[in-house]
C-alpha cells in the first residue's frame, strides 16, 4: 500500500519508553498510518526494579515529538494473576518459570490486542525484533528478526494465528545498531536508553531477593552427584539448574560445584560438576504450534527432526522429536546443552521459522 492508502489504518502501538517501540511508532507514521502510541502499565512497587513513572514520561514525549495521539492502559491487576503469581507458583514448585513469554501471550498479545480490536484499530504494533509472514497457504508464520544478536521470537511462540494476524513488528528488518541510529537521526529523546533488563514490566531485579518477599528461606541438605552429604542451603525454590553460587560446601572438590537436580519434598539440593549438568535429552509438555496444528510429519511419523533453543539468544542445537504417549514430546539434541531447567520453555525452529514449542518437565 502506498502511504495516503495506510492513513485511515488505526494501529495501536505499545510503548515502553524505551528506544525499539519509539523506532517502531516512528516507521509506522513515516509509513502514513493512524498511530496511537500506547502506554500500558503493569507493574507498580516502590524500590528496586520498577521504573514505571519514568517509562510513562518517556512513552508521552516520544508521543509529543512524533505528533501522535497517546493512550494508557493500567493492567497492573491482571498482570499480577498472570505473571507475578506464576512467577513465584512456579519458584515454589522448584521450577524456573518465563515470565516474559507468559507476558507477552497474555498481555502485550492478550489484553493489548483485544482492546485495540475493541477500539477500533486494525493492528497493534511492538518494538520486537521478530517477522511475521503471511504465506500462500494463509497461515502467519513466525520468523526470527534479522538481528541475531536482538532476535526476540524465542518469546513469542505461543501468539496463535488470530494475534499473528492482527500484529505488526516494524523492527524486523533492522538491526539494533541501525534502531539507535534512526531515533538519534529524528531526534528521538529516547535514542540513548539502556536496553531494559530483567523481567518484563518489572526490570531488573535481584530475583532472590524478590522471591523472598513471598517465599520464606528454609535450610536444607545439599548433597553431591555421589551421594555423599556436602553442605548446606537455604531452600530449593531460589535456586536453578546451573546455579554455581549461593549454597554451602564443607569441602573442597578441587572444581566448581553447580545445581545439578533439586528434591523439592525433602528440600534437597544435588550438586555437581560442570560435566554433570550437561544433557542432550528431556521431555516438553503444554505443547503450542504457531500454525495451530502439531506439523504433519511429527502427527503421521510420529517423530521430526528440528533446531531447538532452550533460552532466549541460546544456542541452537540440532534435535529429534519424538511424540510420548502422554501427549508431551522427547526432545533429544545432538549436542548437550549445560542447565536445563524445568519450567523453562525449548522451542523449536525450522530455518528461521519458529515451529511452536513447549514446558521443559
Amino acid at each position: 500500500m502506498s502511504v495516503s492508502e495506510n492513513k485511515d489504518i488505526r494501529i495501536a502501538v505499545g510503548l515502553s519508553g524505551g528506544v525499539d517501540s519509539s523506532v517502531a511508532a516512528l516507521l509506522l507514521k513515516e509509513q502514513g498510518y493512524d498511530v496511537t502510541g500506547v502506554y500500558l502499565k503493569c507493574y507498580e512497587q516502590d524500590g528496586e526494579g520498577c521504573s514505571s513513572d519514568e517509562d510513562r514520561v518517556s512513552a508521552v514525549t516520544v508521543c509529543s515529538q512524533l505528533e501522535i495521539k497517546f493512550a494508557y492502559q493500567n493492567y497492573t491487576k491482571q498482570y499480577k494473576r498472570s505473571v507475578i503469581d506464576y512467577f513465584f507458583r512456579e519458584y515454589k514448585k522448584g521450577r524456573t518459570p518465563n515470565p516474559d513469554i507468559i507476558c507477552n501471550t497474555d498481555i502485550k498479545f492478550g489484553l493489548f490486542l483485544d482492546w485495540a480490536l475493541e477500539n477500533g484499530f486494525e493492528y497493534i504494533a511492538t518494538g520486537h525484533y521478530a517477522r511475521v509472514d503471511k504465506g500462500k497457504d494463509g497461515l502467519y508464520r513466525l520468523l526470527k528478526g534479522h538481528d541475531p544478536k536482538k532476535d526476540q521470537s524465542y518469546f513469542l511462540y505461543r501468539l496463535d494465528q488470530k494475534q499473528l494476524s492482527k500484529v505488526m513488528l516494524p523492527l524486523a528488518d533492522m538491526t539494533k545498531e541501525q534502531v539507535r541510529k534512526k531515533a538519534k537521526e529524528e531526534g528521538l529523546k529516547t535514542h540513548n536508553r539502556p536496553d531494559s533488563q530483567g523481567i518484563c514490566f518489572i526490570g531488573e531485579i535481584d530475583v532472590r531477593k524478590f522471591l523472598e518477599t513471598k517465599i520464606k528461606p528454609k535450610q536444607g541438605k545439599v548433597f553431591h552427584v555421589n551421594g555423599e552429604e556436602i553442605g548446606t542451603h537455604d531452600g530449593v525454590w531460589f535456586y536453578t539448574i546451573g546455579q554455581r553460587h549461593g549454597f554451602e560446601v564443607t569441602r573442597y572438590f578441587g572444581l566448581p560445584l553447580y545445581v545439578v537436580e533439586k528434591n523439592v519434598e525433602r528440600n534437597e539440593l544435588i550438586v555437581g560438576f560442570a560435566k554433570d549438568v550437561l544433557k542432550k535429552e528431556f521431555e516438553v509438555g503444554d505443547l503450542h504450534w504457531v500454525s495451530g496444528s502439531e506439523p504433519s510429519v511429527l502427527s503421521e511419523e510420529g517423530k521430526m527432526s528440528c533446531e531447538t533453543r532452550i533460552r532466549h539468544l541460546g544456542k541452537m542445537h540440532k534435535a529429534n522429536l519424538t511424540k510420548l504417549d502422554d501427549g508431551g514430546l522427547k526432545v533429544t539434541m545432538e549436542d548437550p546443552s549445560f542447565g536445563v531447567a524445568p519450567g523453562q520453555s525449548a522451542v523449536f525452529f525450522k530455518g528461521k521459522e519458529v515451529l511452536g514449542g513447549g514446558i521443559i518437565f
